[in-house]
C-alpha cells in the first residue's frame, strides 16, 4: 500500500485489467469493485471530491453494437459523421473522467479493426470522434473482461497478440461458482444471504435458511451450477416464489469423466482420486485381486477402497 500511495495513485491509468471466466461467473461485479475502488481526488478549495465513485465507472457490453455503432459508442461522433447522426454524441471515453475506468466486456467479440483502435487509444492515450480529426486525450483506466478463452482467439487470429498484451497488466481469472463453492463452502452461504438481502430488500436471515434449505434438498450439495452467480440469483428468486428449484439436468458423467474433471479443476483430493481409479478398475477387472495387481496395492486395502467410495458418492 505505501508503494501504491508513493508511487502510483495516479499512474493506474497505466495498467489495464484483464478479466478471464464463463458466463454468469461475476466478472462485471468484480469490474465494478475494481473500477469503484480506485483513487478519486479531494477539491481542497471546495472540500469535497472532484467526482462521484458511481460516475468514475462506466460498462459497456460490447456485444451488443455492430462494428460501426461500436466506435460510436466508444469514441463518440460529431453531427453529421454518418447516417442519423443528428446531433453530436460522446462516447465512453470521453465520458470517462480522470482517475475512472470503463469496462469493456464481452472484449473477445469485436473485430480486428476495433482492436487496431483501442490499441493505439491505449497506447497514445488519444482518440478521435468518428467524422472528426480532433485529437482528444483518454485519462481512464481499461478493464476488460471475456467468457472465451484468450489463448484460443490468438490462436485462431480473432484476436491481436498486440492488443491482449496491452490488456493484461492484470489478468484475473474469476473461477465458476461450483469451483469456489467447493473451495469454500461458506461462499454458498454468503451468496444466498447477499442475494436474499436484495431481492427482499431488507436482511433476513430466517428466508436465507430456508432457501439453503431447500438447494440442499433438490440439487444437493454437489450440484455443478452451470448457470454460476446468474443462476444462483435465479434460483433464490425460484426458492422465495414457489419453494423449490430443479436446475439443470447434465448428462451423467462417466466415473473417468468425473476422476478427469476432479484433476482439471484440482478439486479431488489424494484419497478421492485413488478411490476413484481403484472403482474405474474394479469396474472393467471385476476381481479384488486383479485391481491389486494392477496399483500395487494388496487386496484388503482395495476392498476398503472401494467402501469408501461408495460412502462418499
Amino acid at each position: 500500500i505505501s508503494w501504491y500511495e508513493r508511487c502510483l495513485w495516479n499512474r493506474m491509468e497505466d495498467f489495464s485489467t484483464l478479466l478471464e471466466g464463463p458466463t454468469g461467473c461475476g466478472k462485471g461485479a468484480a469490474a465494478a469493485a475494481i473500477g469503484r475502488s480506485g483513487f478519486i481526488p479531494f477539491d481542497t478549495a471546495k472540500q469535497t471530491f472532484s467526482s462521484s465513485f458511481t460516475t468514475t465507472f462506466i460498462p459497456l457490453n460490447l456485444s451488443q453494437f455492430a462494428e460501426g455503432l461500436l466506435e460510436s459508442e466508444l469514441f463518440g461522433h460529431t453531427k453529421g459523421a454518418f447516417t442519423g447522426a443528428v446531433e453530436t454524441h460522446e462516447g465512453v471515453l470521453g465520458l470517462c473522467p480522470p482517475h475512472g475506468s470503463i469496462f469493456l466486456d464481452e472484449i473477445g467479440e469485436i473485430g480486428i479493426p476495433a482492436q487496431v483502435k483501442l490499441l493505439k487509444v491505449l497506447e497514445e492515450r488519444e482518440f478521435s470522434p468518428v467524422g472528426s480529426h480532433e485529437k482528444l486525450r483518454f485519462c481512464g483506466r481499461v478493464i476488460a473482461a471475456t467468457n472465451r478463452p484468450m489463448d484460443t482467439l490468438r490462436t485462431e487470429g480473432t484476436f491481436r497478440d498486440d492488443f491482449y498484451y496491452r490488456l493484461c497488466s492484470d489478468c484475473i481469472q474469476v473461477p465458476p461458482l461450483a469451483q469456489r463453492v467447493m473451495e469454500n463452502p461458506d461462499e454458498l452461504i454468503e451468496l444466498v444471504e447477499h442475494f436474499t438481502s436484495l431481492i427482499t430488500g431488507r436482511k433476513n436471515t430466517e428466508l436465507a435458511a430456508r432457501v439453503l434449505e431447500t438447494i440442499d434438498t433438490y440439487l444437493g450439495r454437489h450440484y455443478p451450477w452451470p448457470g454460476n452467480v446468474r443462476e444462483l440469483a435465479q434460483c433464490i428468486r425460484r426458492v422465495i416464489l414457489k419453494r423449490n428449484y430443479e436446475g439443470q439436468k447434465e448428462k451423467t458423467q462417466t466415473l473417468q469423466d468425473q476422476l478427469k474433471t476432479g484433476i482439471d479443476s484440482a478439486t479431488l483430493t489424494a484419497d478421492e482420486l485413488l478411490n476413484g481409479y481403484c472403482k474405474m478398475l474394479y469396474g472393467r477387472c471385476d476381481t479384488y485381486e486383479e485391481v491389486a495387481r494392477l496399483t500395487g496395492l494388496d487386496r484388503r486395502t482395495i476392498k476398503k477402497r472401494l467402501q469408501q467410495h461408495r460412502a462418499g458418492s
